[in-house]
Formats: C-alpha cells, sequence, structure tokens
C-alpha cells in the first residue's frame, strides 16, 4: 500500500493509519513520493501545466493545485530520514524497484502473413515478381551486373525473413496504381538503393545507373528492420490509409504515434494565458518571435514590443516560458508510419482513436518502435505527386499526350537551359530561394547534377564548407584534388572511389559515413552509432560524442586536420538535416518532371498547381504571375465559364481561374452551380443564378464581389447591386411574380458607375487573392518614382555595389538554420522580384519591419551571384499604409495571418473590424519559413 510524506500536516498520521491497514489485510507499505518534477524548483512550472490541463489560471486553480513544492524527486538519503518511522516501507520500495525486471526485448512481435498463391512461400513469390519487373524495368535484357545485385539483395532479404514486409509494399504501391485514376505514387529514402525495391515498381530510380549502395539500406550488421518510405498525392493518399485499414483490419494496423512539444509561440500563449496575462499583451509577445523553434524569449524584443521589463509579473511569465519550450505537450499521429501485426496490435501496444474520422494510433512513437523492431509502413502525402498527376491528365485531354513519371522524355537541353536561369517557381524542391540562386551557380545539365543540386542545399554541406569547393571544382577555378592519407597508413587512392563522382568533395550522407569507415577507420558498432547520431543529432546531441574519435583517427593516418574537421561538421549538419544520395535521386527524378512539364506546358503545369494548393512556396499571384511571364494566358473565373478546378481552353494555351479560387465558396455551392449551368446553358442574369442553381443571394454576392459575373455584361459594382437586390426568403407562388417583376425594375433603374481600378485590384485581392488586372505597386509607382525609387526589372542596369531604392510585397521571408542568423525576404512588384538579403545586425535593429511589413521599401546595395541579382539591405521601411490607400474603402483593411503551413509571422495593419465584409486580406499572405 503505497504512502507519501508530502509535509501536508497530517503525514505521521496518515501513514500510521495506512500500516495499520496494510498489516490487517498481510499487505506491505510501501514509500512512494508522488513524483511531479525532478526538482523542487520546478513546481511554479507544474502550477501553470495545471492550469492549462484545467483551462483556468492559475490565480484561479484554487485546491486543483499542491499546497507545497514536495513533489519532486527527493535522494535515496532523504527518504530514509521521511521514513524513519516504517523503515520495512523503504525496504518494501526497493524490492518493487528491483522485482520490475520488465524490457522491450520480452515483447513479441510478428509481421503480418502475406496472401501467395498456394503452395508458394512468401520468399518464393517476392522472388518471382522480382524477376519478372525486372524484365519490364530492362526490356533490352537484364544486365550481368544487375542479375547479381538482385540475387544477392534477394539471399539477404530471405536470410532476414523481410520477404512479407516486401510483399506489403508493393501491395499497397499496386493498390495506388490500379485505382481509376490512378493516385501517382513513388518511393524515396534509403529504398531508392534497392534494385528489388526498383525491379517491384516501388521506387523509381535506377540504383545500378546511379551506383547506389543496398547496404545504406538494409545491412545484416546492423540488426534493424529496413524503412521504406512511399509518396502518394497528398489529395488521394487517405484512400491508400483506408485500404491498409480494410486489408489488415483496424485490430491489426494503426498510425504510430508523435510527441508535441511546446514551441516557443505556443508556448507564449498557453503560459500567458496561465498565468492571467490579456490577450493583446500575449499577442504582442508572440509577436516577438521569429519562427517556431528557439528555446528563449529574448528581452530586447520583448522590450521592443512596449511591454514593461520591471513588471516582476511579466518576468516570472518569461521565466515559465522558457522552461515550457521543449516540454511534450500531447499525442499526435504520425504523418503516414503505420504499425502492422499478425494478431492484435493491443498484445503489444496502447492505442487510441485519432481526431480525424475513421483512424486510429499507437501510442507509441517512432523511436519506441524501433527499439522493439517493429516494421513500419511509411504512407506519406506530397503535393507535387497531385500536381503532377494532374497536369498530365490535362496533357492527355488538351495535347493527346498520355505520359507517365516512368515516360516523360528524358535529358531534354531545353529544360536544364531552363533551370540554369534559375526559371523554377513552382518546380518540386528548387523553387526555395537559395535553390533559385544556386542553378545558375551549379548550372545543371544532367540527371546526376540534379542529384546534387537536391543535396547540396542542406546544412550538411552548408555546414562542412563543402558548397564552395564544389562549385569552384565545377567551374574548373579550382583543381579536382581527392584527400589521400599518409604512405603508411593506406593507398593513394582510398577515398577516390567514394569522392570521384562529386569531385573530390563530399556531398551525400553515404559519403560521410564510408569517410568515417574507410579513412578513421570505424568498426561496424562505431559506424553504427555515428549513423544513429546522424539521425537524432539535432534533438540528442549524440554526434559529439564520436567527433574526437574521427577527427583524430584521420588525422593520425596522415589526413589534413582541416579536412577532417570539415567532414565531421558536415556530419553534424546531417544531424540536423541532410540527404542521402538516394533520397536526393528519388527526389531529383520529380525535379526533372515538374521542370519538364514547365518548360514545355507551362499553361497545364501552372493550372496544375493552382488546383493542388495549398503546397509549395508561393501563393496563387506569383504562381499565376509566373504563368504570364511564360506566355500563358490567365482568363478570369466567371459563372459561365468555370469549373471548380481551374482548367485550361480548348487550345491548351490559355488557363481559365476555377471558383475554387474565389475565398469562401464551398465547393459543394460552385457543384451546384455548374450542375445547373450544364443542365441548362448559361446563366443570363443574376436571378437565374438564384432561380436555377438554387444559389442564396449572399452567395451571389461572393461571386459578384469576386468579378464572377462579368459574361452576364455586368461590371463589379453593377454585379454586387444586382446581387444585393435579390430577395432572400423563397418565394412565395402569389408574389413570385411581382418579386421577379420589382426585382427587375430595379435593376433597370439602376446604373452604377465603374470601379477605379485601383479599387479592383483591391477587391481581387480580398476575394480572389490575386488580381488579373494590375499589381497593386503599379498604382504607387508614381509617387515612388519621384522619391527615387527603382522597379526590380530595372536592377539589373544598375552597377555592382551601387546604391539603390527599392519597394515591394513580401512574398516570403526565409531563415534557414544554416544561414547563421541572416534573412532572405522576396519582393515583387510590378515588374518581377527582388531578393532581399538581412544580415542579422539589421534584422535586430529592425525587427518589427522585418517580421511585420507588407510592404516594404528598401535601401541597399546591388550584387550580383552568377545570374542572381540581391539587394543587401541597409535600411527598412514598413509602408504597409501605403496598400490602405488603393481603395476608397475608409475601413482600415486588417491584414491577414501568415502563412499557416509553416509556423507564421503575424503582419498586421490597424484595428480589426471583423464584422464589415470588405475588411479582409489586401494582399495575399507572405509565406515565412524558418
Amino acid at each position: 500500500m503505497a504512502a507519501s510524506y508530502l509535509y501536508s500536516g497530517d503525514d505521521i498520521a496518515r501513514i500510521t493509519a495506512l500500516d495499520a491497514l496494510a498489516r490487517e489485510h498481510g499487505l506491505s507499505l510501501l514509500a512512494t513520493n508522488d513524483v511531479h518534477y525532478h526538482e523542487a524548483a520546478r513546481r511554479p512550472l507544474q502550477d501553470v501545466m495545471t492550469a492549462i490541463r484545467h483551462k483556468t489560471t492559475v490565480a484561479r486553480a484554487g485546491h486543483l493545485l499542491h499546497p507545497n513544492a514536495e513533489r519532486h524527486l527527493k535522494s535515496p538519503e532523504e527518504m530514509l530520514r521521511l521514513f524513519e518511522r516504517w523503515p520495512q516501507a523503504v525496504t518494501a520500495a526497493r524490492e518493487l524497484a528491483d522485482a520490475c525486471t520488465f524490457s522491450l526485448d520480452e515483447l513479441r512481435y510478428e509481421y503480418p502473413e502475406e496472401i501467395c498463391p498456394e503452395g508458394r512461400t512468401p520468399q518464393d513469390w517476392l522472388e518471382e515478381q522480382t524477376w519478372a519487373g525486372a524484365d519490364g524495368r530492362y526490356p533490352s535484357g537484364v544486365p550481368a551486373s544487375v542479375r547479381t545485385t538482385l540475387a544477392r539483395e534477394l539471399a539477404l532479404i530471405g536470410k532476414l525473413n523481410l520477404a512479407t514486409y516486401f510483399l506489403t509494399i508493393k501491395d499497397i504501391v499496386d493498390f495506388a496504381r490500379n485505382q481509376d485514376p490512378p493516385i501517382l505514387c513513388q518511393g524515396r529514402g534509403s529504398a531508392a538503393n534497392s534494385a528489388v525495391c526498383y525491379c517491384l515498381g516501388i521506387t523509381a530510380v535506377d540504383p545500378a545507373r546511379h551506383a547506389l549502395l543496398f547496404d545504406r539500406f538494409i545491412s545484416e550488421d546492423r540488426n534493424e528492420p529496413p524503412d521504406i518510405d512511399v509518396d502518394f498525392e497528398h489529395e488521394r493518399r487517405e484512400e491508400v490509409i483506408q485500404y491498409i485499414y480494410r486489408r489488415y483490419g483496424r485490430q491489426r494496423a494503426g498510425l504510430c504515434a508523435t510527441v508535441i512539444h511546446y514551441r516557443p509561440r505556443m508556448a507564449i500563449r498557453e503560459v500567458g494565458k496561465a498565468m492571467g496575462l490579456t490577450e493583446d499583451v500575449t499577442a504582442a509577445l508572440a509577436r516577438t518571435v521569429w519562427g517556431g523553434w528557439g528555446s528563449e524569449v529574448a528581452e530586447r524584443n520583448v522590450e521592443q514590443a512596449g511591454l514593461d521589463l520591471t513588471d516582476p509579473h511579466l518576468k516570472r511569465v518569461l521565466k515559465l516560458t522558457e522552461q515550457m519550450i521543449g516540454m511534450p505537450r500531447h499525442l499526435s499521429q504520425h504523418v503516414g508510419g503505420f504499425i502492422l501485426t499478425q494478431g492484435p496490435l493491443t498484445e503489444t501496444v496502447p492505442i487510441g482513436n485519432g481526431a480525424m474520422a475513421d483512424r486510429s494510433f499507437i501510442e507509441w512513437d517512432k523511436d519506441d518502435i524501433d527499439a522493439l523492431g517493429i516494421l513500419k509502413v511509411d504512407v506519406l502525402a506530397l503535393g507535387m505527386l497531385t500536381c503532377i498527376r494532374k497536369c498530365l491528365d490535362l496533357l492527355g485531354e488538351h495535347h493527346g499526350r498520355s505520359l507517365t513519371l516512368a515516360t516523360v522524355p528524358r535529358e531534354d537541353p531545353a529544360v536544364y537551359a531552363m533551370l540554369c536561369k534559375g526559371d523554377s517557381l513552382g518546380v518540386f524542391q528548387v523553387e526555395s530561394r537559395a535553390q533559385m540562386n544556386m542553378l545558375p551557380r551549379l548550372r545543371p545539365r544532367e540527371f546526376y547534377d540534379l542529384v546534387i543540386q537536391v543535396a547540396i542545399v542542406r546544412p550538411g554541406p552548408i555546414q562542412g564548407d563543402m558548397v564552395h569547393p564544389y562549385l569552384r571544382r565545377r567551374r574548373g577555378e579550382e583543381a579536382v584534388s581527392i584527400p589521400a592519407p599518409g604512405p603508411a597508413f593506406g593507398p593513394p587512392d582510398e577515398l577516390t572511389s567514394i569522392l570521384a563522382r562529386t569531385l573530390g568533395v563530399p556531398i551525400f550522407q553515404e559519403q560521410a559515413m564510408k569517410i568515417a569507415l574507410d579513412a578513421a577507420k570505424f568498426n561496424g558498432a562505431e559506424a553504427n552509432r555515428l549513423r544513429k547520431a546522424m539521425a537524432t543529432f539535432r534533438r540528442r546531441g549524440m554526434v559529439e560524442e564520436l567527433q574526437d574519435m574521427m577527427v583524430e583517427r584521420m588525422t593520425a593516418r596522415g589526413y589534413d586536420r582541416e579536412f577532417a574537421q570539415r567532414c565531421f561538421n558536415q556530419i553534424r549538419g546531417f544531424g540536423e538535416y541532410g540527404f542521402p544520395e538516394s533520397h536526393a535521386a528519388s527526389f531529383a527524378h520529380l525535379v526533372y518532371v515538374s521542370s519538364w512539364l514547365k518548360c514545355h506546358y507551362p499553361a497545364a503545369f501552372a493550372c496544375g498547381l493552382l488546383n493542388s494548393q495549398p503546397m509549395g512556396f508561393y501563393a496563387p499571384a506569383q504562381i499565376v504571375r509566373d504563368a504570364v511571364e511564360h506566355g500563358v494566358t490567365v482568363l478570369p473565373a466567371d459563372v459561365n465559364h468555370s469549373m471548380w478546378d481551374c482548367t485550361l481552353e480548348a487550345d491548351g494555351a490559355a488557363l481559365r481561374l476555377g471558383l475554387r479560387q474565389i475565398d469562401g465558396l464551398p465547393e459543394n455551392v460552385a457543384a451546384a452551380l455548374v450542375s445547373a449551368r450544364e443542365a441548362g446553358g448559361k446563366f443570363a442574369d443574376a436571378g437565374a443564378l438564384k432561380a436555377r442553381a438554387g444559389l442564396s443571394p449572399a452567395v451571389i454576392e461572393r461571386l459578384a464581389a469576386a468579378d464572377a459575373l462579368g459574361s452576364l455584361g455586368l461590371s463589379r459594382r453593377q454585379a454586387l447591386w444586382d446581387a444585393r437586390s435579390l430577395i432572400a426568403a423563397p418565394p412565395l407562388p402569389l408574389f413570385a411574380a411581382a418579386d421577379a417583376r420589382d426585382e427587375g425594375e430595379e435593376r433597370r433603374r439602376t446604373r452604377l458607375p465603374v470601379m477605379p481600378l485601383s479599387e479592383e485590384v483591391v477587391a481581387d485581392y480580398q476575394t480572389l487573392r490575386l488580381s488579373l488586372k494590375a499589381h497593386p505597386m503599379a498604382f504607387l509607382r508614381a509617387e515612388l518614382a519621384e522619391r527615387g525609387f527603382v522597379r526590380a526589372a530595372d536592377l539589373r542596369d544598375r552597377k555592382v555595389r551601387s546604391m539603390v531604392r527599392v519597394a515591394g510585397v513580401v512574398l516570403v521571408r526565409q531563415q534557414p538554420g544554416s544561414a547563421k542568423g541572416v534573412c532572405f525576404i522576396t519582393l515583387e512588384d510590378e515588374t518581377g522580384v527582388i531578393n532581399l538579403v538581412i544580415w542579422p545586425d539589421l534584422k535586430e535593429k529592425q525587427r518589427s519591419v522585418v517580421m511585420g511589413a507588407r510592404l516594404m521599401e528598401v535601401r541597399g546595395r546591388v550584387e550580383y551571384d552568377d545570374e542572381v541579382i540581391h539587394v543587401i539591405a541597409q535600411h527598412l521601411t514598413d509602408a504597409s499604409e501605403g496598400l490602405a490607400r488603393l481603395s476608397d474603402d475608409p475601413l482600415a483593411p486588417a491584414m491577414a495571418r501568415a502563412d499557416e503551413v509553416n509556423r507564421p509571422v503575424v503582419g498586421r495593419m490597424g484595428p480589426p473590424a471583423r464584422s464589415h465584409p470588405r475588411n479582409v486580406r489586401v494582399i495575399p499572405k507572405s509565406r515565412d519559413f524558418h
């Protein structure tokens, strides 16, 4: 019977009574301490977490809180002192602890059996499927080297009893491809090292052609299950998930869990609420945080927000917030990791029902299942696959080309020429600012160049200082040299096979691993520790333990210490985020396919991107602008021409915006409109939308506000008037004719002047998030020109290092972890984009402008980096109020919160007036990545 000594005033009497009760029933008294925190100083944080859990404040929590700080982890000596009256209780606790010898190794895990043809074992069936797939992959005959590789892989798969796992993945992939229409999918990660996966159709990259290493995927020495990741279209992945549930049953299939931890903004908001801060103060504190990561709330930023740091209550809140950051908050579902078992899941792991409908998950995360050696099936979602599938459908419909991921024409010089110019907006993996800047420097000319392009803009190569040496060698500015050991320690070509393809510079995870094996002479166990450390460094810091071992061993064998240290720094960077070559090759395949589509069919590519939102770096406005720059005619959304999705016109060269672009228009309402139009022909007036499609006046007004009634011969202002003149109530038969007559009379009597163009553009952004009429900056240009501001298109005519003044709408804010505090901001004006570089000191001085401005004026210095022009900012001004002047609407429009996809930065202008229909975005939200 458990007892705790908590200085509650009645401890001796209570424990004595419990001891008597235990003896009376033949039980032992057990000393415990009801531990809630490891040291007494953490008690305030426990109080805050209790208040959060009960949705109250600390001040109002009352008896929900413990009366003192005694529920901390006490030393054995202190427990002996507290229980000196009952020494048998401490003895019983020790005996119970010694009896608890459970290990995860005691749990038995069985992978489910797969259905095979009668009389065949899973291994036999896998081998047959593999060789049949090889014949399909190599129609001219399977090369002898590939046959040898397949035989070796299949033998190891059989030895490790993994055939059923491979058959499961193939079954899932086959299900996706056999749907009507097929679900696009592709394997990635270390599975791309496997020739078996390639021949089974799981992955798309030939490991033989790209010299990928199977040992990176499966190794007998590691004694770990393989991990096959498969990407599916993000809009249709749920079909695959539900197939797995049907195939194995909910009692045998569940998604893995992931632990959600408190990040800075979440911690500020919840601690602030629990400590009784007002909403405006909590919001001001949250706006001081840049990005979602970090471990502190800097006091200088709090002061800049206008808050009083001498307030002791505020200081307590800040201290508690820093303690809260990184604490577990709740369990969530893994992005797609499935656990499958032969018997009921409950015999191995606890399970729960997900918040999403028809989802169940196990309450262990990926580290837990790795410890048990459970095989995980990763069913992941990728927006670009959705975009590519929709684009390929458009090619078949409008251009008569039936293509798949595997049949898109290879090694097209026009595609590489486009990429060399940094023309990659919307292209998978290479559309970020850093990748766009790298493309003209790396100048890819073949597929393997894309593999390097994907991998090189990552913390691993950057922190290892491998990027610039590689680029110099690629351009012929530096001789290619491969480090070698001293003559007494090994052959001079020891690393040639590892580094030759990357010009003597390690770029990929596998290269760093092989350098540790061959140059630092790590044994298998040490290499396995290093591999695990690379995967978990960000959270655990395990790599540091191996630094001296690797650097000193390489130096002792004659390698240059600087090279050895750079290799280790690269491994440290890989721990934060780096790509193995196989993963980069899988992604490079999608880079090429999306580039080919953009190069040859820009209208279809833009259409696919718009219909797959939200995804990628850029908002619909930038996707449309880029399409127009590539010669695509973009037509407005219209009730008589648009479907729900964006579509191509009959000739395939023009893009018609879909009704999905209209903010707040439900898909089922748009479907009713399209159905009525297809059944009864085009609509003649706003009244027909109500009568035939059953649309409410509020919906018709939303369509009118989006200028989607242009085909009815109505200007936006006139359409809004007509929509508001419709009678909302359903007409009674007796008055139906009179109502129709009155509505028509109202429209005939009133003819309104056309909106000014600037108001039209504002209204477009408010309702569509883009405008086909003009760019907002065009209306500010005359004033800006008088003040000496230049356009984006004019920057190329400026001399290097000359001072300029530029202005534009903020599209993207980025502060990569590998950039050492440098911030990159992309502005847009009516002629193009402006790339800003914000050094850390300027970012801190003008933090509020960097984080919150929607329209930014910049004074800075022009710099050229090959084909890319940058402006190195020296002073920033928040000119967001200029956007409000574009409309005659006297209400100050509330700027929307920034990108909801990746850790938002809040930018607001003016007080909110939520009830007014025009109080919405003037400019689409920036997308912010940290």
